[in-house]
């Protein structure tokens, strides 16, 4: 079957840096599903895997974890899909990736797709969608469809993949005011798209931003870049008591400071349960397919930004490059071989 992948570590400007190869069909195993690959999306985790770890020597890494596609096959153990079945999912970061006609994927961590998108716009929402939901319900412990509030959530990096669908779901699912950053007029308009109350500039020092809007401080805030820059100003705006969850890799992070507000901090990743086959990984099959209910219903909508075209070594270097490049918005899906 066709996959895309790499064998060494490669700067993404390099001809190798992923390409088309051709590997044997995988056999699903006894919680597995055997998936045809149509529409895939990529992510910041993919582009850290390319650059960061490196495969056996002559072995192919396969990349990719948000996927959709069709049931072709089930292991012995499953029993929440059958052959035929539409689905969505982000994966696993310890097996081979999605980058393929066809996918194995543990069950447990998917969900049907949402009837109402095409295959492109459910692919830009699996990862994403999950790492938000476990940020702001499980980390930070936000009350769950709790309307009245008088607390706000600063969201940093509004317009990425993730701040997009928190944006939505904290809007939506929550008594939040949602104050998220963006720094350009076409990322402005999107977090706005999404659904944020306020925008502010991360250019900017974010306690002064938040001045400017007169609301100084929050109870939570989500660090989705950067967030060891914006730290000092992390620790001014987060009300006593308050709490910070983060997705980004701080090279250097003093946690003690946080001690005297009696701060808590969460690290959010969404892997984990995969991971480590921790007794709550089907939660995340909970979670995928109260997100499909929640979309087919108009409450939370894709936030798909592009189709790159079809699934080759090609687009999907392009795509690479625009996750480097720092200026990505929402998300970017391939689909079809």
């Amino acid at each position: 079957m066709r996959a895309i992948g790499y064998y060494k570590n490669k700067p993404v400007t390099e001809p190798d840096a992923l390409v088309d190869i051709e590997i044997p069909k995988p056999e699903p195993g006894p919680h597995d599903l055997l998936v045809k690959v149509e529409a895939i999306s990529v992510n910041p985790a993919d582009v850290k895997q390319r650059a960061n770890s490196a495969p056996a020597d002559g072995q192919a890494r396969i990349l990719g974890y948000d996927a959709v596609g069709t049931v072709e096959k089930v292991g012995s153990n499953v029993r929440l899909f059958k052959p035929g079945d539409e689905v969505f999912y982000a994966g696993a970061i310890n097996r081979q990736g999605a980058y393929a006609e066809y996918h194995a994927v543990d069950e447990r961590v998917v969900g049907l797709k949402p009837k109402t998108l095409s295959s492109a716009e459910a692919a830009a929402l699996p990862l994403t969608s999950l790492t938000a939901w476990e940020l702001l319900f499980e980390k930070l412990g936000v009350p769950y469809g709790t309307k009245s509030s008088r607390e706000a959530i600063l969201i940093i990096n509004g317009a990425g993949g993730v701040g997009s669908v928190l944006t939505q779901i904290a809007r939506r699912l929550t008594g939040l005011t949602v104050i998220a950053t963006a720094s350009r007029p076409e990322t402005i308009d999107w977090v706005k798209q999404m659904g944020a109350h306020h925008v502010v500039d991360h250019r900017k020092p974010l306690d002064e931003e938040l001045r400017r809007i007169g609301i100084p401080h929050v109870k939570y805030v989500a660090g989705l870049t950067a967030t060891d820059r914006h730290q000092d100003a992390i620790l001014e705006i987060l009300k006593p008591r308050g709490a910070l969850a983060m997705i980004d890799d701080p090279e250097i992070f003093d946690v003690v400071k946080f001690k005297r507000k009696s701060l808590s901090v969460h690290w959010e990743l969404m892997f984990t349960p995969t991971l480590f086959q921790t007794p709550e990984m089907d939660e995340q099959h909970r979670i995928l397919t109260g997100i499909s209910a929640l979309v087919d219903s108009g409450v939370i909508r894709s936030t798909m930004r592009e189709n790159a075209g079809k699934i080759t070594a090609a687009n999907l270097k392009t795509v690479h490059a625009l996750l480097e490049s720092g200026r990505g918005i929402g998300k970017s899906v391939l689909s079809g071989f």
